[in-house]
């Protein structure tokens, strides 16, 4: 796929691939007709593929999906050399412009190229670049910007350099403006990002309710972990892949408050808007979980407005793929997001635990 490229899919085929788990079906089995609906990312590896990559098929816990080989790139992966998904593909007549202004901006070494800069390679007037990058893209050509400098980060830290020489490297002008955003970015220090996350703590507690075992995880920043399973153990093991390189605490008692305010939501009470939250996505994963937050309770929104409320109408998958990623259970109730016909989708807790949710806050709602 090349580069800024997605095929525009029929209706057929973004059914197929709405799920990550439906995208990994198709990674398993090497389907060919996944090729330019999305792409995934190894995190092991730091490789990004076509779905029908020939390499040995990665495990579910260590796959990433994305829509663009931008996204991936900007997340810190490279591309493939074995399945090259960089390749051309057909592509939207808006995409020569945008991939124009990515490779200006990708060559960019300290400073973010202008919007007029961008519109000269581009061929377009400074306007109408913004809103041609934004609508195929889903972020401005600064949040690229700013993803790009984030994943140069990333990888000089992964290739063993120190903090100093990474950030300013990666286009950071000062140690202070990195620091200031490393929470939000790297989730952890750039110092224990470096080190695959090592020393980075993240304390966690159960609870017990009417769906289940509920854990919080949370950093000192806040929390970066909500689910909801049948036994602690299981639920372990999704918070461990999560976080691979993290230490793990248990805290039942530091954390007995955060994790009861979080629980209660399960009994149709919003969780408290000042709950600190710690996690990492990308902008338009941002987006999509902001929308979510503003639906009110005892409604729902299909994947279709979620994206058109983030600003990128026909990114719907990539919606779907955000409700999906969310690690925040709850606090980000993703259980909200509904198919255009209004069925129940996948739901990484399980549709039957969606439904309850739902049934619980239209109930409460109606109350009120």
């Amino acid at each position: 796929m090349n580069a800024v490229t997605a095929m525009v899919p029929t209706a057929a085929a973004g059914e197929t691939f709405a799920t990550d788990d439906a995208r990994y079906r198709a990674v398993e089995t090497r389907d060919k007709s996944a090729d330019g609906l999305f792409i995934l990312a190894v995190k092991t590896t730091g490789v990004y593929c076509r779905p029908h990559c020939p390499s040995r098929t990665p495990k579910r816990q260590n796959v990433q999906f994305y829509h663009r080989p931008e996204e991936a790139r900007a997340a810190g992966f490279r591309a493939c050399r074995r399945c090259n998904p960089d390749a051309s593909a057909p592509r939207d007549t808006r995409l020569d412009a945008v991939r124009a202004a990515c490779r200006l901006i990708e060559s960019a070494e300290d400073t973010a190229p202008t919007l007029e800069e961008l519109g000269e390679a581009a061929g377009l007037s400074p306007f109408h670049l913004q809103r041609t990058f934004k609508a195929v893209m889903g972020i401005t050509p600064r949040q690229y910007w700013d993803a790009r400098r984030v994943g140069r980060l990333k990888a000089n830290l992964k290739a063993g350099e120190g903090v100093a020489s990474a950030l300013y490297g990666a286009g950071y002008g000062s140690s202070s403006r990195l620091y200031e955003k490393a929470g939000a970015q790297l989730g952890m220090t750039p110092a224990s990002y470096g080190k695959g996350g090592e020393g980075a703590v993240i304390a966690y507690a159960f609870t017990e309710t009417a769906l289940g075992q509920v854990l919080v995880g949370a950093t000192r920043a806040g929390i970066c972990f909500v689910g909801v399973g049948d036994d602690e153990a299981t639920l372990l093991v999704e918070l461990q892949g999560d976080y691979p390189k993290a230490t793990l605490a248990a805290d039942p008692d530091g954390l007995g408050d955060t994790v009861a305010e979080v629980a209660a939501a399960l009994d149709g009470r919003e969780p408290h808007a000042g709950l600190p939250i710690d996690v990492r996505g990308t902008a338009f994963q941002r987006q999509v979980w902001e929308s979510l937050r503003a639906i009110p309770m005892g409604e729902t929104r299909t994947y279709s407005e979620l994206a058109a409320a983030a600003g990128r109408p026909k990114a719907v998958r990539a919606a779907a793929s955000a409700c999906a990623n969310n690690p925040v259970a709850l606090i980000v109730p993703c259980h909200r997001a509904i198919g255009t016909d209004g069925t129940m989708r996948g739901y990484r807790w399980g549709v039957e635990r969606k439904r309850a949710l739902l049934d619980t806050e239209r109930s409460v709602a109606a109350r009120r």
